[in-house]
């Protein structure tokens, strides 16, 4: 509904449409000779900067013959902000006024001005607390889009880089950001991802777990095909790669689309040392998911179906250690593994004192008891720990990692390593058929690219990467 020329008519339906919110303020004063009101709203706006850049200059405003060349005076004469939009209707008011924005309003317009005057409280930048580094910037995205809108435009400042601000949510009214390179992002691919936008249907958006789902196929994925970052500087990398972002208000976080299944295993880092120690770290990660995934499963089936495959002197070790244990080898290696994600989740959402105390005394009183006790065997237990020791190597796939270790270990123990062959078909198959807006999740290794392995098998030196101008449409089916 657009403003009402009768100023007292607008400001009795501001204050019906906020049911008289109490952080809703409306300051009424005359200047120019004519009546006006300036809308904010409280703890969104910085006092100081509304103080000098707008109430006193707006108030030395020389007499007008009419509210019109009231706002021209205003729009010719005065800058009071650099962020200056127009304001035709209730719902474009309440948005930027929630935003942090004051909004003037005058006697006989219908429509008013508003003023970036934003000063709300916001966490600083700080170092991302989920993906550390050794050798790139110690800066992260925080939770107002403004702020990182200008961390991604420091470190590209090429016009290429275009970004898009709208609105989701019909309630909260979310201000996300889509960021491209439009000189190498497909057509196609934003296009497809405005219409995914436009598709949904949120009352609001509250975590990247809202949106993502919209952005993904409707099949079901055992892995995101689309990614996460908290850093600035990866999301750069991203973005020339001719990828797409969306930076959400609120979140520290970019959601990055396409992402691919290889990522999983690479950190800005790997560009700061040698190609040989970075290739050396990559088949580190490839090698402790592997780890983390199948290792209690095979102990299990090797253990309960396949004792052939370990020589005498393991044997003998292994059935010393079991024949006091009252309880079968999966029995106990899910008791071990859910005991852990018990306490891991108790650590998290505990206080961190509390958090980090709870965490350490649990492991140590019920895992040194359990093995004491007999309850549960010492290899098995140390088959674990090392799995989930190496899960924690690709904290990025935590919980798929936690899912797939489950269960092959269920399926081991009750079929073997037949069953464990069957579900890592299974589960190689779904990587396979993963896609995102036909850019294959599982590229460059299917399908098979050789020009990619330069940088998913090995790391190659910097000299040469930098003449492949690599960008993903390169991966598009």
């Amino acid at each position: 509904m657009k403003l009402h020329p009768s100023l007292p008519q607008t400001i009795s339906q501001i204050k019906t449409q906020c049911g008289n919110s109490s952080d809703i303020l409306i300051n009424r004063f005359t200047t120019g000779g004519i009546n006006c009101a300036l809308i904010c709203c409280e703890g969104m706006i910085s006092s100081s900067v509304i103080a000098e850049l707008v109430f006193e200059p707006i108030t030395g405003i020389p007499k007008q013959k009419s509210a019109p060349e009231l706002f021209s005076y205003i729009s010719e004469k005065l800058l009071l902000s650099t962020d200056r939009p127009t304001v035709p209707d209730y719902d474009t008011l309440f948005h930027l006024v929630h935003s942090g924005f004051a909004v003037l309003i005058a006697e006989g317009m219908d429509f008013g001005l508003g003023f970036g005057v934003q000063g709300y409280s916001a966490r600083s930048v700080q170092e991302p607390s989920g993906e550390g580094n050794v050798m790139g910037a110690h800066e992260g995205f925080t939770e107002t889009v403004r702020t990182n809108m200008s961390q991604i435009r420091r470190r590209l400042k090429t016009p290429e880089l275009v970004m898009e601000m709208s609105v989701t949510g019909k309630q909260s009214l979310t201000d996300i950001c889509l960021c491209y390179m439009k000189d190498r992002v497909p057509k196609k691919l934003l296009d497809r991802i405005r219409a995914s936008l436009e598709r949904n249907d949120l009352e609001a958006v509250l975590t990247t777990g809202y949106l993502r789902p919209f952005l993904e196929d409707g099949r079901f994925e055992i892995f995101n095909s689309t990614g996460t970052t908290e850093r600035p500087d990866v999301l750069c990398s991203k973005l020339l790669e001719g990828r797409a972002a969306i930076l959400v208000d609120g979140l520290p976080y970019a959601i990055i689309i396409p992402r691919l299944f290889c990522e999983s295993f690479q950190t800005l880092d790997d560009y700061a040392y040698k190609p040989y120690y970075a290739t050396f770290i990559r088949w580190l990660k490839y090698g402790a998911f592997l780890l983390a995934v199948l290792l209690p499963a095979v102990y299990t089936a090797v253990v309960m179906f396949h004792p052939e495959l370990f020589n005498s002197t393991l044997l003998m070790l292994l059935v010393e250690a079991e024949k006091e244990a009252p309880l079968s080898i999966l029995t106990e290696a899910l008791f071990v593994l859910i005991m852990y994600e018990m306490l891991r989740e108790a650590g998290v959402r505990l206080p961190r004192p509390t958090g980090g105390a709870v965490s350490m005394i649990s492991g140590l009183i019920i895992g040194d008891a359990a093995v004491k006790s007999g309850f549960v065997s010492t290899p098995l237990l140390t088959v674990t720990a090392l799995a989930v020791l190496s899960g924690l190597v690709i904290p990025e796939l935590e919980p798929q990692i936690t899912i797939l270790r489950l269960a092959f270990l269920i399926v081991g123990g009750i079929l073997g390593l037949f069953g464990i062959s069957l579900l890592a078909c299974a589960v190689l198959a779904n990587i396979c058929a993963t896609e995102d807006y036909g850019f294959p999740f599982a590229s460059p290794f299917s399908p098979f690219t050789l020009r990619g392995m330069s940088d998913t098998v090995i790391r190659e030196d910097m000299k040469k990467m930098q003449s492949r101008n690599f960008t993903v449409e390169e991966y598009h089916e």
